[in-house]
């Protein structure tokens, strides 16, 4: 008898609403609704494709059939099973996400949401459902023609291509739309006049190839006379240097070009020198880069290098190794030229990174011994567990303090915030030159791991968890791996004191490894409060 078209796999239909199930499950942060349910459709189709094949060989290894009545009877009871797990599913996950909304302080799920979801997810598990349909129907045409083993083989190389082949297709989209991106700066920026910024007066550096991110650091920040109107501090016009992809064909060129810069707008003559490191797609985060300049009365350098124009995660996946190369090129050139000077008459000397900025500026040392040796402070944001020194500082912490705020040697040297406050309450002297991490405990930047596929973390056991992390959440081989690369897409989308978001507490981050300019309590209070009414945006 013919298959109908809507006809469904028992066992399929069985495990997808398991695998369902399992993407339902609580992570670190929440999610939007549509994005929850394509997700979920994904799990179903996934799961539909193992149940069946799973089926198959069953029936396959079964000479047993059910008569038309049993068959009739079995369907109506997996309707109704079906029926059951999702509307027990459904009250449960609606659950699990307004407690992770309530614990990050994101409005509880309406109606509308709920809309949302389904949608996403019925439209997602039917699109999967037909491709997999396709492929069965291709497979069986195949073992007609073929045989068993060659049929089964050339539909088995012809889904591969087909996946690999689309793959690649999403790979040089993304690369198109970025480089599109990337281009030139924003056409409502006006390219500086100033001398003390790249692109200004006899710069080197053109201001069309200066790129979005390069062209928004450039012509963005406070200039001296809003610095001194906020802090009532008499300022000087802070110093900014940014040398694009276009610039120079290698990263080595271009740090060369940034020290020439830095030579030109007098940098090495100032009180503060930052060597920063920009996320994947060449962003520097204005919260970060504002806070310093702000505190330090303008008195200040911040210097940058390119390295690709694509977002974080993408250079994270397919090039680890361009933001440290970037950020070793751009130190040693700095460092060469800052420690020809006089002890007494440079800069000091820091380095800073957000993301995979703080990774790349991280591995240009070889460990906290040298950091401190070769410049006066750090401040690493949002830092990933891939960085070597991060997890070695995790691992030597304090007995008893938790992986997301851990203690190294009663705060002697290196320290972690995450409220306001935290690096204040430990008791003990805080040596300089300082290391500091801001870092969440619901940061799934921080806390991915490839060993989360297989390894229950130590910060989600009960004494180890954040406050903010919920109480449900679960660690599943596999699934929460997967949840928690899914939250990277939502890591600042919730407010400051959570997630990759950290508005709250980048001023005092750079006040407590840098001082500031003798500001008064009134003005870090401004300060503060002018840098926490940032919009953010995601553009790493």
């Amino acid at each position: 008898m013919t298959r109908r078209w809507w006809h469904l796999d028992p066992g399929g239909v069985l495990i997808g609403l398991a695998l369902v199930a399992l993407s339902l499950t609580p992570s670190l942060l929440p999610r939007p609704a549509i994005l929850q349910g394509a997700l979920a459709g994904v799990a179903f189709g996934i799961g539909y494709l193992l149940g069946a094949l799973v089926w198959w060989i069953i029936r396959s290894s079964i000479a047993w059939r059910p008569s038309a009545r049993v068959r009739r009877a079995f369907w109506w009871g997996m309707l109704a099973l079906a029926a059951f797990i999702i509307i027990v599913i459904g009250l449960v996950a609606v659950g699990w996400q307004n407690e992770v909304r309530a614990l990050v302080e994101v409005a509880p799920l309406d109606a509308v949401a709920v809309g949302a979801f389904l949608a996403g997810a019925i439209v997602t598990a039917a699109l999967l459902v037909v491709i997999g349909r396709g492929v069965r129907r291709m497979t069986v045409h195949l073992v007609r023609l073929a045989g068993p083993a060659i049929g089964l083989v050339t539909a088995t190389v012809a889904v591969v291509a087909g996946v690999l082949a689309f793959g690649m297709v999403v790979v040089a989209a993304i690369d198109a739309i970025y480089s599109d991106r990337n281009g030139a700066p924003d056409a409502a920026l006006v390219e500086p006049s100033s001398e003390f910024r790249s692109a200004g007066p006899a710069s080197a550096v053109e201001w069309q190839g200066l790129g979005r991110h390069g062209g928004t650091f450039i012509a963005g920040g406070p200039t001296a006379a809003q610095i001194t109107e906020l802090t009532g501090v008499d300022a000087l016009e802070p110093i900014r240097v940014y040398v694009g992809l276009a610039h120079a064909e290698t990263v080595a060129e271009r740090a060369e070009l940034a020290v020439a810069e830095l030579r030109r707008t007098g940098a090495f003559e100032r009180e503060l020198l930052v060597v920063a490191t920009t996320t994947g797609s060449g962003w520097l985060e204005d919260q970060g880069v504002d806070s310093v300049e702000y505190l330090h009365a303008g008195n200040t350098a911040i210097v940058a290098v390119q390295y690709a124009y694509t977002p974080s995660w993408v250079s994270f996946l397919f090039d680890q190794d361009a933001p440290i190369g970037a950020a070793q090129a751009t130190f040693e050139a700095v460092y060469a030229e800052w420690s020809s000077l006089p002890a007494d008459d440079r800069p000091r000397l820091v380095t800073y990174g957000l993301s995979l900025g703080a990774h790349g500026g991280q591995e240009t040392f070889a460990d906290v011994d040298e950091l401190r040796e070769r410049t006066d402070g750090a401040l690493f944001v949002g830092s990933p567990a891939s960085s070597t020194m991060w997890r070695e500082l995790q691992t030597a912490r304090d007995p008893g303090t938790p992986a997301w705020q851990p203690v190294l040697d009663d705060g002697a040297v290196v320290r972690w915030m995450s409220q306001p406050g935290d690096t204040q309450r430990l008791p003990g002297p805080w040596a300089e030159p300082r290391v500091l991490y801001l870092q969440h405990a619901t940061d799934p930047i921080t806390w991915l791991t490839a060993e989360l596929l297989w390894s229950p973390p130590e910060w989600l056991e009960p004494e180890q968890r954040g406050a903010d992390v919920s109480p449900s959440m679960r660690w599943i081989p596999v699934v929460t791996g997967l949840q928690v690369t899914i939250d990277m897409l939502m890591g600042q989308s919730v407010p400051a004191r959570h997630g990759h978001n950290f508005g709250d507490v980048m001023v005092d981050g750079w006040r407590d490894v840098t001082g500031d300019a003798g500001l008064t309590p009134a003005a870090l209070d401004a300060v503060r409060a002018e840098i926490e009414s940032y919009a953010l945006t995601d553009e790493e």
